[in-house]
């Protein structure tokens, strides 16, 4: 390094001292002592040469050309890393610092507010961390546009930004800031984007914002903000951006949004905004993209959206909308993309769907019927449309044969319907298609050859049809096939060899046909292999070896009596006497039946019995330590349930996030306004039951809408304010069909209630065990209730929590019959997994628990719940309870359940109030399913993803025409 460099570096951090060379010049001393501290992995600024005496000619670099001095530095995207020094100070002419795109980390140096001429700062797309600080705002007077967006910032806004009152673009997104938002941020009335998107921002959005006249964008999607949207939001007539997504914003839109004639972008989806959607949105015709999915509007949608001639895309899906859609959509010349997908539309399919040059549709999830009818004459869709989806409605008649016109076509799925009649041979034509999915309709006929000219093919589903013939050998020209699915049909014939020239296979399902032959040995060369399934065909000879198949569990080839190898225990050419290997746990052997003296007509004690029964043991006396140890805190408890539950109904007013005398209450959905106040919460009369983690109480909001209160046992709860809310809040953020929902909790060191929606229903466990017996649940009732437990399962697991306590008491059943699973992660609020503590907990699980909670060494996983899952699709098959105590017995029913298949006697164990109104096909799969989740190996278990698979795969095609109607 040059000896003045040297010199430089070693003299005062605040970088004032004179250059010991004349021609060395503060702005090339700045950067080279900037340059010094960085990481410049691609060699971009070698350019930059301490011995010139000026930096003008430097890569990044502008200057003044009369005075020479540097007044823009823009590193964009050069992979530099380090952290921003004080020598950037020396550029005193410094307009514009644009550093973003790179890998700078630490803190933001506040020295930068030294710089008297910025007006331009970017530190976007970098790894700062820390506080923003206040100092960097405080002489910012010449300020106009600043971007730290995409950083690991946190912390509170800074109130200095204040008075940055030249300030036009504020851009603080995609960081980890918290708190409320500033309400000053209004009084930057020269501000035209304010993008504070992607952070932690809470509260309610403070009154004022019409005061930003000159406001274009304003974006806070995805934060944590409750109430309405801004009242007076249409006074700022410039606005040209508007994104509140992925909030918790309840209410309607605005009135004054009509105002809004400029505007072309308006994002609301994922809130909790209700009512009829507005026939003024007709008056804001400049509207270009329009997202309202995730909420709760109802009604028609008007027809005024005719009026919207500039409109690209539409996403109204997931609301509850009815009727039919508005033919004035035909007058939307510019529609490319239309998503309208679960709501409750009916009728026929709109008929300009096919008119305009429409690229992307879905209409999947709604009560539409009739037939798909494509134009007869050309039409410009056949050009332009990329993806349909018409899944899960009611439409009939056949696939038109027109199909093979749209030329362009990427995705089609038009899968749950009621579909008759053959597959077209024009299928063949869709060259450019990747995705078909025709699967559980009642297409008849064969699979057409033509099908193998589809050679750009990667997923084709043809399961749950009555598809006949056999598998056409053209289908390995597909070489792009990743999943092939052609379950649940008719098929005849041999596996064809041709299926080993899909080198891209990683999933091949043909399970429940009338295959015929041996299995290609060439099969093993699918290195891509990950799920294979051919049960339930009539297949023979010896399974292909190696590889992939080394590997797979018996349940793939089940169902095949002259299959033969090691897989099925069964040497070639025996024939295997009794193909039920969906047990590998069994206690009883399977080689030959037990001697008579050794024959009971009931079920004597296990090892698993007595693990059973000093489980129970230890957890009571662990219940009485807990119990113990609790009291020394009911009488605080009694004190902050007092103060909570008669400190009136002030403590509750609808600022949703109130920090009242005695604790705060949060509602994610905005509604904070109950029918008496704070004294109806804990209202003993309006108990609903108690569990290993509280007492649950019911009551009422102002509209009449009833949710339930849950009051958390304190013991061993988490005592930190910021621990307990940032998991409940996370937990507040899941939404499914299957889950309870979390509206909101309230806080005291002593008392925590969490808010939840009201499942007007009974629970499962009330359903099986204390109705009488003029009330049972049907068969489809009953599939249907372990199939939606299964989907709510695997939504939290693929959000990575894990319930720890399923059992059936925890699964409500709503008014349709269907069922929420509820109290999900709330080991969490746990200050460690302490499976002692855990166990004391959910005490009334017994028997649901999964055997590795008696083992330290064992990881508890999401194979915990699988286990808990099984155990209850057992109890809801038989309609027995985990563990029955008898008179000098006690019954654990997996091991009862694992005897009876074993012993060949399965169907005595399904519930007898069916009184064999159910069928057999059906219920001895789901059985075995039960068993394996229920297995004592953790590894041994599937996945919820897998066991919803296999559940579709076990229902039968008229069963899922009858859940449409």
């Amino acid at each position: 390094m040059n000896l003045v460099v040297v010199a430089f570096l070693l003299l005062s951090p605040l970088l004032l001292v004179q250059s010991l060379d004349p021609a060395f010049n503060d702005d090339v001393l700045g950067l080279i002592v900037f340059k010094a501290g960085l990481t410049d992995p691609q060699s971009r600024l070698t350019s930059w040469n301490e011995e010139d005496n000026l930096a003008c000619k430097w890569v990044g670099v502008k200057c003044d050309p009369n005075t020479n001095r540097v007044t823009e530095l823009i590193l964009d995207g050069f992979s530099l890393s380090g952290h921003i020094g004080r020598s950037l100070v020396r550029l005193q002419s410094l307009r514009v610092l644009q550093l973003s795109r790179n890998n700078f980390s630490g803190t933001i140096n506040p020295i930068l507010a030294q710089i008297p001429a910025l007006e331009s700062l970017d530190l976007s797309g970098n790894s700062l961390s820390g506080l923003i600080p206040e100092q960097l705002f405080q002489q910012c007077g010449s300020l106009k546009a600043v971007s730290l967006a995409k950083n690991n910032l946190s912390g509170l806004m800074p109130q200095s930004l204040s008075s940055c009152s030249n300030l036009q673009r504020l851009n603080l997104s995609s960081n980890r800031l918290s708190g409320q938002l500033l309400s000053e941020l209004w009084s930057l009335r020269s501000l035209r984007l304010l993008d504070l998107s992607d952070n932690l921002f809470e509260g309610e959005i403070p009154g004022g914002v019409e005061s930003l006249s000159e406001l274009r964008v304003i974006s806070l999607r995805r934060n944590g903000l409750v109430g309405w949207l801004p009242e007076n939001l249409g006074n700022c007539l410039m606005l040209k951006t508007v994104d509140f997504s992925g909030n918790y914003f309840s209410g309607s839109l605005p009135l004054s949004m009509r105002k809004l004639g400029l505007c072309r972008y308006l994002d609301v989806r994922e809130n909790s905004l209700t009512g009829e959607f507005p026939d003024w949105i007709g008056e804001m015709r400049s509207l270009e993209f329009l997202y309202i999915s995730g909420n709760n509007f109802s009604g028609r949608v008007p027809s005024s959206v005719g009026n919207l001639q500039s409109l690209k895309e539409v996403n109204m899906s997931k609301n509850r909308f009815v009727g039919s859609l508005p033919e004035s959509f035909g007058g939307c010349v510019n529609l490319k993309v239309v998503d309208f997908g679960h709501n409750s539309f009916s009728g026929n399919l709109p008929s300009w769907l096919f008119v305009l040059a429409l690229e992307s549709v879905s209409l999947s999830g709604n009560r539409y019927s009739g037939s798909i009818a494509f134009p007869v004459s050309w039409s410009q869709s056949f050009q332009s449309l990329q993806s349909l989806d018409l899944s899960s409605n009611a439409l009939t008649g056949g696939i038109p044969v027109a199909i093979g016109n749209f030329s362009r076509l990427q995705a089609l799925n038009v899968s749950r319907n009621s579909l008759t009649g053959s597959i077209p041979a024009s299928v063949g034509e869709l060259n450019t298609t990747r995705v078909v999915d025709m699967s559980h309709n009642q297409l008849t006929g064969s699979i057409p050859p033509e099908v193998g000219s589809a050679v750009s093919l990667q997923q084709l589903r043809l399961d749950s049809n009555l598809l006949a013939g056999g598998i056409p050998a053209g289908i390995g020209n597909c070489s792009s096939l990743t999943s092939l699915v052609l379950s649940r049909n008719n098929i005849t014939g041999p596996v064809p060899g041709s299926i080993t020239n899909l080198s891209n296979l990683e999933l091949l399902d043909l399970s429940f046909n009338n295959l015929t032959g041996s299995l290609p040995k060439e099969l093993t060369n699918l290195s891509h292999l990950v799920s294979f399934n051919v049960s339930f065909n009539d297949l023979e000879g010896e399974l292909p070896v190696g590889g992939f198949f080394n590997t797979i569990p018996p349940s793939s080839v089940i169902g095949n009596p002259s299959l033969c190898g090691s897989i099925v225990k069964q040497s070639c050419p025996a024939v295997h006497p009794k193909p039920l290997v969906l047990n590998p746990n069994s206690s009883v052997s399977n080689h030959g039946p037990l001697p008579p003296n050794l024959r009971h007509k009931r079920i004597v004690l296990s090892i698993s019995s007595l693990v059973a029964i000093g489980a129970a043991v230890f957890i009571a006396l662990g219940v009485v330590i807990v119990s113990i140890l609790n009291m020394h805190a009911r009488t605080s408890m009694a004190r902050s349930a007092a103060a909570f539950a008669f400190s009136g109904g002030d403590d509750f007013s609808p600022s949703h996030d109130t920090e009242a005398n005695y604790g705060k209450l949060v509602m994610f959905s905005g509604e904070a306004d109950f029918v008496t106040g704070a004294q109806s919460l804990l209202n003993k009369n309006c108990e609903l039951g108690r569990g290993g983690f509280g007492t649950v109480y019911k009551t009422e909001l102002r509209g009449g809408r009833s949710i339930a209160i849950k009051k958390l046992n304190t013991t061993s709860l988490v005592k930190c304010q910021d621990d307990f809310e940032r998991e409940v809040k996370a937990l507040g953020k899941i939404r499914h069909h299957n889950l309870v929902t979390l509206e909101g909790y309230y806080w005291t060191p002593s008392l925590q209630l969490l808010i939840n929606e009201h499942v007007s229903g009974e629970s499962l466990h009330k359903h099986l065990h204390d109705r009488g017996s003029d009330s049972c649940l049907t068969w489809q009732q009953r599939f249907s209730i372990i199939l939606g437990t299964a989907r709510g399962l695997a939504h939290l697991h693929q959000l990575s929590v894990i319930h720890y306590n399923m059992k059936s008491s925890n699964v409500l059943i709503d008014v349709s019959g269907d069922p929420k699973v509820g109290d999900f992660g709330l080991a969490r609020l746990l200050p460690a997994l302490d499976r002692y503590i855990l166990s004391s907990k959910i005490q009334s699980a017994l028997g649901y628990m999964a055997p590795e909670f008696a083992c330290q060494t064992v990881k508890i996983t999401e194979k915990c719940d699988v286990y808990g899952f099984g155990v209850l699709t057992l109890e809801v098959l038989t309609g027995k309870r985990p563990v029955e105590y008898m008179e000098d017995d006690v019954v654990v029913l997996c091991d009862m359940v694992r005897e009876a298949l074993d012993e060949g006697r399965i169907e005595e164990c399904i519930d007898k109030k069916l009184k064999g109104n159910y069928p057999v096909e059906e219920a001895i799969p789901v059985v075995k399913l039960g068993l394996i989740c229920a297995s004592q190996v953790p590894s041994n278990r599937p996945d919820m993803e897998e066991v919803i698979r296999i559940l579709e795969l076990i229902q039968s095609p008229t069963e899922n025409q009858q859940e449409l109607e």
